[in-house]
């Protein structure tokens, strides 16, 4: 292309404009004015220049992101045709979610086991019936979510023990393909900040290994959770890419490539002004596709107090598919790359996670870190101070704690219970539990109704 038209104009480096910006500041102190911290020491600044740009080669997909529908297993056969029916309405993966075994036959009749992908998240641990599921589909299109530390981070305990746990868990992984995945979404939904999430979902990962041996490193897929803050999102997708490859290479391992299933958080989700929540959900959908995920299955505005509905789950379906096919963002992952700021953000979380990751792992490993109880903390920390600043309004979620509807009313319309429950069972560890943000907020306001 030709350049003629800027002929006239100097290049200026980003020194000069530094220099020009302290003239104007007229005394102020550059750093102290116009450079800001965040809660977790990423510093960001007032401008990016290519001197900002890191040229890092990411491993994303190569052929886009596919659009997935959540399916909750309560009847196959009305499950079996909510999926065929989504299928025809523009969704391209199913994922369906257990609490017990099922007739997978019944579930999957009339769907295309070769072409669609699949995912299984369960919560239990029964390695003959996952094998036989897996035997029944076999494809390399087919993720299971199995996550034996991850249902001890949730629930404070193991499925049934340590070493039944693991000795289910490994005959699952030397029969079964893309069987582990590593749960991030746990970590986020609690009020873990970026670099925590980046951080635990490595040394999450990295037990693993240690454990099974770098053999299983092509078996594990990450399941995130994307919140509002939209750049550092897709940074938070982009940073753990290049953090699985760097700790791969530890492994002598060359495909340091990563399966990334992304949903939207819960944790900024509202009852009140509910129909925000699409505004909140697009926004994150779209952190998920230019961050590189491989899959995206969002929810619906109305995920946390109704039960599954035609309407709210066409919507959000609607909503991948406007950004992937009106917005044109159907082959999006590479977009951010050479956006000077999402790059600088995207080395600096690479960096912090990194070294909270090494002292996880010279404290003994994730999972001593967990049974003492140190990560518990930290993530409750993150959450407290992200808390104190929704509760003081610095954040805030509109509809909620700024700009209410006083009209709005909801205590006749919950069909699910939208708080945090208290289980009063014993725990071998303190659970890490998720909490949504608006939820002391919503209960004074459901008594006052």
């Amino acid at each position: 292309m030709s350049t003629y038209l800027f002929n006239d104009f100097k290049e200026i480096s980003a020194a000069e404009w530094k220099q020009k910006i302290q003239v104007d500041l007229k005394g102020a102190d550059y750093n102290d004015t116009l450079l800001w911290k965040t809660d977790e020491g990423i510093t960001v600044k007032p401008f990016y220049t290519k001197e900002d740009q890191t040229k890092t080669a990411i491993a994303t997909p190569k052929k886009g992101f596919n659009i997935c529908q959540s399916i909750y297993i309560e009847d196959e056969k009305k499950a079996n045709s909510f999926a065929i029916d989504s299928l025809k309405r523009g969704a391209k993966s199913i994922e369906f979610k257990a609490k017990t075994k099922f007739d997978y036959k019944t579930l999957l009749q009339d769907v295309d086991l070769k072409n669609t992908v699949l995912y299984f998240k369960v919560k239990f641990l029964d390695a003959n019936f996952i094998i036989e599921l897996s035997n029944y589909i076999a494809s390399d299109n087919c993720y299971f979510n199995i996550d034996i530390v991850g249902n001890l981070t949730s629930t404070g305990n193991w499925f049934t023990n340590l070493n039944n746990d693991h000795k289910e868990f490994e005959k699952i992984i030397n029969n079964v393909s893309n069987a582990i995945c590593i749960n991030v979404s746990t970590y986020q939904n609690a009020g873990a900040n970026n670099t925590q999430q980046l951080a635990y979902a490595l040394a999450h990962a990295n037990e693993y290994l240690n454990h099974f041996g770098s053999k299983i490193a092509n078996n594990i897929h990450f399941n995130f959770s994307v919140g509002s803050n939209y750049f550092f999102e897709i940074a938070k997708l982009r940073a753990f890419r290049i953090l699985w490859a760097s700790l791969l290479k530890e492994y002598a391992i060359k495909n340091n490539t990563t399966h990334i299933f992304a949903q939207p958080s819960l944790r900024n989700k509202t009852l009140y002004d509910y129909n925000v929540n699409m505004l909140r959900t697009t926004s994150e959908c779209m952190s998920a596709i230019l961050g590189g995920a491989d899959t995206v299955c969002n929810i619906s505005y109305d995920d946390i107090f109704h039960h599954s509905n035609e309407f709210g789950e066409r919507i959000s379906r609607n909503q991948l598919l406007i950004l992937q096919q009106e917005s044109e963002l159907s082959e999006a992952q590479n977009f951010a790359d050479g956006a000077y700021y999402i790059e600088a953000i995207t080395q600096q979380l690479a960096h912090n996670s990194l070294e909270v990751f090494k002292t996880i792992e010279k404290g003994g490993g994730f999972l001593k870190q967990l049974k003492e109880g140190i990560i518990q903390r930290k993530i409750k920390d993150a959450a407290e101070k992200e808390q104190a600043k929704f509760d003081t309004g610095k954040l805030v979620l509109l509809g909620t704690n700024k700009i209410q509807n006083d009209k709005d009313k909801m205590k006749n319309d919950l069909e699910l219970f939208p708080f945090m429950k208290i289980r009063n069972e014993k725990t071998l560890i303190q659970p890490i539990i998720q909490k949504r943000l608006a939820e002391k907020l919503e209960q004074e306001r459901l008594q006052d109704e």
